[in-house]
């Protein structure tokens, strides 16, 4: 799934839902965008993309974003479906660090744009803390209660991302 909310500008804002849907609660990233494809509230410009597991695969995306939302599902020892924020530098500081649940792959993308100096300056991982990664198709309770939150913290970065954007280009 690639949606574009209006604009098909060259550096959207990009939000990128990880995650493997087979894997229960791992599937929260692609969820989430599922759940924000077509939904309103996100500023003009804005790319959502299901980046499912594919990693690296996802840099030369990436390389065209002015801003990046990840969504991702972490273990970083909370209650299940809590939102954990990591932004700008320090979601640089944690990609050697296991924060989601399959950090190699995100760990790599994050750092290959960042040596390669495509990782956009401005870049938040939005993680939910899982219950379970066994394998099945539903979310656990207390993750998939979370979406709705989650889908408002997408919504509510966009947005600062955004005017943050319109500010800096009438400077």
């Amino acid at each position: 799934m690639t949606s574009t909310h209006t604009g098909g500008a060259r550096h959207p804002l990009l939000v990128l839902g990880i995650g493997n849907i087979l894997l229960s609660d791992d599937g929260i990233g692609v969820r989430v965008v599922q759940a924000l494809d077509g939904a309103t509230g996100l500023p003009p410009e804005t790319e959502v993309v299901d980046g499912g597991t594919q990693g690296l695969e996802l840099l030369p995306l990436v390389a065209t974003a002015r801003a990046l939302v990840i969504v991702d599902a972490v273990d970083v020892g909370a209650p299940p479906g809590s939102l954990h924020t990591y932004a700008d530098d320090l979601l640089r500081a944690t990609t050697g660090t296991h924060v989601t649940v399959h950090q190699v792959g995100l760990a790599d993308m994050i750092g290959a744009a960042r040596l390669t100096g495509v990782l956009p300056a401005h870049a938040v991982l939005i993680g939910i803390q899982v219950a379970t990664t066994s394998l099945g198709l539903t979310l656990s309770p207390s993750v998939a209660r979370t979406v709705p939150a989650a889908m408002a913290a997408v919504q509510a970065w966009c947005t600062d991302f955004h005017h943050k954007s319109l500010v800096n280009r009438h400077s």
